[in-house]
């Protein structure tokens, strides 16, 4: 099957989006303490402040779905970036908190209208392509993520002051997104303007998403929530986990989250090829199965290698989960797509919201390594929601490949 050029390039741009988008993401997250010893943030108050940045990032979404219904997803994500990279700039130039609290608002307002748009146009470019590609998409977040992870330590490594840290990548990516961003591929409905959507009967049979739709998309929306509550007790458990309760040294305690964004990358780089082969649903199933046998070995962990181990394996099964779940809501909306793609990417954020005070709180209350079987149960409720992900249909490749690619955009060709 042959793919219009303008698709390659669409697909090569969002690609580099994503990628920027994890670099940066990785550059702010890391440097958490850097930034709370800056400005004087009480332990007391950095949740709060972190907590701020998800909840602006719903309310971005939310705002997001609407704004797509009169420009086009790519005018959003266009301008967002650059937002997202100012902003993260602003975070390492101020001295006072108040500075910090702007740049780290305006962060998270853009970063929701950035990782909205994102996926958007990463379910549209995925239906013209007639194939799997989505979690190639997600691939290059992971690249990004530990790009930008690999910088952080390096400025951290040098002393150097946030801004100086800062400053080289946003110099580099912000005009690198801004040229790559002229290439973005919208998808336009027949009959249509870009970024204009048709109504029609609810679910699989493509239609808008009025309280209808959004019952049949709840599922996802569950599935999306608890991918990141595990995602996001890797991110914040996992060094304090390896140290305090299987006695690792400081430095080794480092190991398992790098291992994890590894594992991530490489199962979304392969992972189209066994949506293609086996199908949504078989992969996610297998996804859930991995990850909660990964959480399983942590809980039970004799010691730190063991541990990694666990981690390890969350970051094979839980990589496939996300991408796939923005991928089933857009075959299930086909026609409102970029609504479906806004909502199912609120609970992006409810998961984050959720999963890092609630194994801190059952952790405290019984132990942590009790608080590992939290997640674990989560991400198990995925298998009783897979059947969401689709049918044959949604296997695309493997003699369910489309014979034609469709028209997306103005002035786009079919092939």
């Amino acid at each position: 099957m042959t793919v219009d050029v303008r698709l390659r390039r669409g697909r090569g741009a969002l690609g580099f989006s994503f990628f920027v988008q994890g670099v940066t993401f990785a550059l702010l997250v890391t440097r958490i303490p850097a930034i709370q010893d800056r400005y004087g943030i009480s332990d007391g108050l950095l949740p709060a402040f972190l907590a701020a940045v998800p909840v602006l990032a719903g309310v971005a979404s939310v705002a997001t779905e609407h704004l797509v219904k009169r420009v086009a997803p790519s005018a959003v994500l266009r301008w967002a970036q650059p937002v997202v990279l100012l902003s993260l700039l602003g975070v390492g130039a101020g001295d006072r908190m108040w500075h910090v609290a702007v740049a780290l608002g305006a962060f998270g307002l853009s970063v929701g209208a950035l990782d909205a748009s994102m996926n958007m146009l990463g379910v549209s470019l995925q239906r013209a392509y007639g194939r799997s590609i989505m979690l190639g998409f997600h691939a290059a977040y992971s690249l990004g993520g530990i790009v930008g992870a690999s910088a952080a330590w390096a400025g951290a490594h040098g002393r150097l002051d946030l801004f100086v840290s800062y400053l080289p990548a946003v110099v580099v990516l912000l005009p690198a997104a801004l040229l790559a961003s002229r290439r973005y591929v919208d998808r336009a409905e027949p009959g249509a303007e870009p970024g204009a959507k048709a109504a029609g009967a609810a679910g699989a049979a493509g239609g808008g998403l009025g309280s209808g739709g959004f019952a049949l998309l709840l599922p996802l929306c569950l599935v999306m929530a608890c991918a990141y509550i595990g995602d996001s007790t890797v991110a914040n458990w996992s060094a304090k986990y390896l140290q305090d309760v299987l006695g690792s040294s400081e430095q080794l305690a480092t190991v398992p989250y790098n291992v994890y964004m590894v594992t991530t990358l490489v199962g979304r780089a392969v992972g189209d090829v066994g949506v293609r082969r086996f199908g949504a649903v078989a992969v996610v199933r297998g996804g859930a199965l991995v990850a909660a046998a990964g959480f399983a070995v942590v809980a039970v962990a004799p010691g730190a290698w063991v541990g990694m181990l666990g981690f390890t394996l969350l970051g094979i099964g839980l990589c496939v989960i996300v991408p796939q779940t923005f991928a089933a809501a857009g075959r299930m909306f086909p026609n409102a797509s970029d609504t479906a793609v806004a909502r199912l990417n609120i609970f992006n954020y409810v998961g984050f919201l959720i999963g890092s005070p609630l194994v801190g709180a059952v952790g405290d209350a019984w132990s942590y390594r009790g608080a590992m079987l939290v997640p674990m149960v989560l991400v198990l409720v995925t298998l009783f929601h897979a059947r969401s992900f689709g049918s044959d249909g949604a296997r695309y490749g493997v003699r369910h490949e489309r014979p034609r690619v469709v028209d997306v955009g103005r002035g786009g060709n079919e092939v």
